[in-house]
């Protein structure tokens, strides 16, 4: 592999890697997903994803009342009174307590890897990248948050011939923007709102970077698919759906629209971070609306499907 230019050395904060996945890009993927995120979207389900620092985890059903992490932390950070058994305040990550955890009730949320690690783990898929034309997908969080390990990973991606794409909330620099796209062959954008006030009341920031950074890509020449998470009380009113759509067929270059249902399937990972769950009461959108809306994409000159690619 011809590492010219190529930092292989450079260190990212990772939290999963997950094979054979078909929903995020063309063919079979491995999925590698990259800690902090400058959004803080309700419905997230990797909250673990959001900060950008590694984190400690408590699977309370798995915790049999040792206490041997209690006994081993050296910061006092143990504490069997509060649900997440750790305060974060005192925590210095030194791990202890997760080597004493045989139960495996305490696990770590991110681990600083370098791009020769991560590139060493995807090789050994590459015969499924090969055969299905699939390769990699950078996600988050938000990939872009680690900008320059980011680029460091995809040119490596590149350097072994393999397709890359980027999941990402578009929430970055133009400098970042463009500095990647050259080794990206595909983005799938989300655009939560087209409402700037509901997005920063619900999300947290302008959705002004993400319709300027979607007409970079546009722009670009680098394919793009659109995507929104249709989040029931939020964003899946016809007004929004149609206003999303006309702006990606606006762009020029987008031919999709996939609409993702809202689901709970991340929600226990806020207990086991000692978070509350945000969207406490909300349920998944039904199939009749999601239909309609898909024919409401699909009068507006976009193809649509539900769920991924």
């Amino acid at each position: 592999m011809p590492t010219y230019g190529l930092d292989l050395q450079a260190k990212g904060m990772v939290f999963d890697i997950q094979r054979f996945s078909v929903h995020d890009g063309p063919g079979i993927r491995t999925l590698v997903f990259l800690k902090g995120c400058p959004l803080r979207c309700p419905w997230c389900s990797n909250p673990e994803s959001q900060r950008r620092e590694q984190e400690i985890m408590f699977i309370a059903r798995n915790c049999i009342g040792c206490k041997k992490c209690l006994n081993v932390c050296p910061s006092g950070a143990v504490d069997f009174d509060l649900p997440s058994r750790i305060r974060p305040e005192k925590c210095t990550l030194c791990g202890k307590c997760i080597e004493v955890c045989y139960a495996a009730a305490l696990n770590t949320a991110g681990q600083e890897k370098t791009v020769e690690t991560v590139l060493d783990e995807l090789k050994k898929d590459n015969v499924y990248y090969r055969r299905s034309g699939g390769g990699i997908t950078l996600s988050g969080g938000e990939p872009l948050a680690q900008a320059g390990f980011a680029e460091q990973l995809l040119a490596g991606c590149k350097a072994n011939g393999w397709h890359t794409t980027i999941e990402t909330t578009g929430f970055t620099t133009e400098k970042v923007l463009k500095r990647l796209l050259p080794l990206v062959n595909l983005v799938l954008l989300d655009i939560k709102h087209m409402d700037d006030q509901k997005h920063k009341k619900y999300v947290g920031r302008s959705n002004k970077t993400v319709h300027r950074n979607a007409r970079i890509i546009a722009g670009s020449g680098v394919p793009m698919i659109v995507r929104v998470p249709i989040i029931p009380r939020f964003n899946d009113d016809l007004i929004n759906i149609r206003s999303t759509a006309n702006f990606a067929h606006s762009l020029g270059t987008v031919k999709e629209l996939h609409l993702l249902p809202y689901h709970r399937l991340g929600q226990g990972k806020y207990d086991y971070l000692g978070r509350k769950y945000p969207l406490e009461g909300i349920t998944p959108p039904s199939r009749g609306n999601l239909e309609r809306l898909k024919m409401l994409v699909e009068s507006c000159g976009l193809r649509c499907s539900i769920g991924g690619v």
